[in-house]
């Protein structure tokens, strides 16, 4: 394998798994998510990920498997002996290290929860739940169907049972203030061990928020107080010992998410199911890959051709590294600007870079890393987009 397809440091091998069912669609959500009235045929998905898990391997052989992530969709919604079945395959296929972290995303209603025992013993080992809001009347606004009596007992089930565990908040929702916040968010950090994901709400293109802000029917904080949620956030978890390492995911030292940033440091990672990305190595360079949305048309797909991939293409040097600073970018810790070197051929262009600093956008670390400033972080895309330019 070439140098210029890997960097530097190796960030590890990761698997994704995608789940792609709900109870519900909520109205701010564009993932790749789908209702079905009737219940899934998980004995035929499960063989149908076993071959797709088994192409992947075919492509990335010599790898050791760090991280095992189960998204969706909803993957709590599938029973634990589906998560055992596809963690066995993938155990038959790859090496998986002994630390590996296998998370596995969940909504925190009360039937998901009591399957929590099922997944730990199946092979989970972390969790990571929806809670989004901690009051009832901005669950329903969100289109959430737990409540937030129902959360909190699932965070607390979470914490008896796995040893790792995070959960999910939404902010900026309508009519939300910075009071509001501080106090919402003082309360979740008591209710978290070490890890707290915590999103800005946004409008995605075909939402059913979109159809409604285009109506006038949902109004959004203005940027000056979007920016006063956003200092909020990072006083509060900083205070709190659970600064920012990437621009929305908060941790004690040592306990970030290995998966998220095997993605972030630009790692290599195969993704099966529904929907599924991923990004794996080969001797010719660095592919691409997608696989198809839709579950039945994947399913048939599957069991056709032996994958559902609809992409698989290699990425130009230019194109892995602008995804490199736009992943990399997106952490704390910055970037090694000699692995954009190798990776794209040129170096950064030094007078942009000389700009954003000038601007107090961007700074180097003592150790030469280019990492985004606590003040550029509120304007993340458009300093990456200048940097790319």
């Amino acid at each position: 394998m070439s140098d210029r397809n890997r960097i530097v440091e190796d960030p590890g091998f990761a698997l994704y798994v995608h789940w792609p069912f709900c109870l519900s669609k909520c109205p701010y959500c564009d993932f790749n998510s789908h209702v079905r009235a009737h219940p899934v045929d998980e004995d035929r998905f499960v063989e149908a990920y076993r071959a797709e898990l088994a192409h992947r391997a075919g492509l990335t052989r010599g790898r050791t498997v760090s991280s095992i992530f189960f998204g969706g969709g909803t993957p709590s919604l599938m029973k634990p002996s589906t998560a055992a079945a596809i963690l066995d395959a993938a155990a038959a296929l790859w090496p998986i290290a002994a630390n590996a972290e296998i998370t596995l995303e969940a909504n925190p209603t009360s039937v998901e929860a009591t399957r929590f025992r099922g997944f730990r013993a199946a092979g989970i080992n972390r969790v990571s739940l929806g809670v989004q809001a901690m009051n009832d009347a901005d669950l329903k606004a969100l289109g959430r169907t737990h409540s937030a009596t129902e959360a909190m007992a699932a965070v607390d089930l979470a914490a008896s049972v796995f040893e790792r565990y995070s959960f999910d908040l939404i902010y900026a929702r309508p009519g939300q203030t910075a009071k509001d916040w501080r106090t919402e968010l003082g309360a979740a950090i008591l209710r978290a061990r070490d890890h707290l994901s915590l999103y800005q709400l946004t409008v995605e293109p075909e939402t059913m928020f979109e159809r409604l802000r285009d109506r006038g029917k949902l109004v959004l904080p203005g940027d000056d107080l979007a920016r006063d949620l956003w200092d909020v956030t990072q006083e509060v978890t900083s205070k709190a010992g659970l600064p920012a390492y990437e621009v929305s995911n908060h941790a004690r030292p040592g306990a970030e998410s290995r998966h998220n940033l095997i993605y972030w440091r630009y790692g290599e990672y195969a993704g099966v199911g529904p929907g599924a990305h991923g990004r794996i190595l080969t001797p010719n360079g660095r592919r691409a890959q997608a696989t198809e949305r839709h579950p039945e048309t994947w399913l048939t797909a599957v069991e056709t051709e032996g994958h559902g991939l609809v992409e698989d293409a290699f990425l130009t040097n230019d194109e892995q590294a602008d995804e490199f600073l736009l992943m990399g970018l997106r952490l704390a810790e910055g970037i090694e600007p000699s692995s954009f070197h190798t990776m794209a051929g040129r170096r950064l262009d030094p007078r942009r870079v000389d700009s954003l600093i000038a601007d107090g956008m961007v700074e180097y670390t003592p150790h030469g890393r280019l990492r985004v400033s606590a003040e550029g972080f509120p304007v993340l895309d458009a300093v990456v987009a200048d940097l790319a330019a």
